[in-house]
């Protein structure tokens, strides 16, 4: 092989080197498993809720990590089970407080599941917001390793309410409906805006009042709309009917005309 035909293959050895480096850069490193059981979507402000995540594939990045966890929750308590291959309990630990780390994930132990079980009360509302629905953590699990290496497991959110605010809730998103069904009348789109600034600061009786006004404007401009077709739909119909009668008194007219020709 001459010195060109070398140079050439020590170029394209090095490129296809720097190109599995860049590849293996970009692939993503392989992630714990996790399946969500028993997760509520929402939980009313003072009332206790429990969160389940099973985290599976456990040993696809290291085989002994630290789980670590928090939550928006208040007076919370965390259990975490490890689960062996057969489904037997290997161990169990438990953590008091919104935040917890160090429960060990080791292959040694031949613990296949972790299973996380988070309860606590929905704290209270800090800021209303109609689209999206206030909302809180309902848990963050995170990997970590000594020396700082953490990567997300988990973050979920559950909507949080009162029953002040569930109700104003209910009078929007029925009046929302009424107005998507009106095609979106411009007084109906007014009071509608008006009852969301009300919800989100707050003041759910003017919520209501302004859902429930904004309803009766969808509603009567769907009304008037459904007046004004059949209007159009009989004045449709007297003129089909006008010009049938005129084709019938035309046809027997000719035909009459005819008749005295022949006579």
């Amino acid at each position: 092989m001459t010195r060109t035909n070398l140079s050439r293959c020590s170029r394209l050895t090095a490129v296809l080197a720097v190109f599995a480096l860049l590849l293996a850069a970009a692939a993503p490193a392989a992630a714990v498993s996790v399946g969500q059981t028993d997760v509520p979507e929402e939980g009313e402000v003072g009332s206790q809720v429990t969160a389940t995540v099973t985290l599976t594939e456990l040993y696809d990045t290291y085989e002994t990590w630290q789980l670590a966890g928090s939550t928006g929750l208040q007076d919370v308590t965390w259990t975490v089970t490890f689960v062996n291959q057969a489904g037997n309990q290997v161990r169990q630990e438990s953590f008091d407080g919104q935040n917890f780390s160090g429960a060990t994930v080791d292959i040694n132990e031949g613990t296949a599941e972790v299973r996380v079980r988070v309860t606590g009360t929905v704290p209270e509302i800090e800021e209303y917001s109609y689209d999206p629905q206030q909302s809180f953590t309902l848990f963050a699990l995170d990997q970590t390793r000594e020396g700082g290496t953490s990567n997300a497991l988990s973050n979920v959110s559950a909507a949080q309410y009162t029953a002040e605010s569930q109700e104003a809730r209910e009078a929007l998103e029925s009046a929302r409906a009424a107005i998507d069904a009106a095609g979106n009348p411009e007084t109906a789109e007014t009071s509608f805006a008006s009852a969301v600034d009300a919800y989100e600061a707050g003041n759910f009786d003017n919520a209501i009042s302004n859902a429930e006004r904004a309803e009766t404007e969808a509603n009567q401009a769907e009304s008037s709309q459904q007046q004004t077709q059949l209007i159009i739909y009989g004045v449709a119909a007297v003129v089909v009917l006008a010009l049938v009668a005129g084709g019938v008194f035309l046809f027997l007219r000719s035909r009459d005309s005819g008749y005295d020709k022949l006579g």
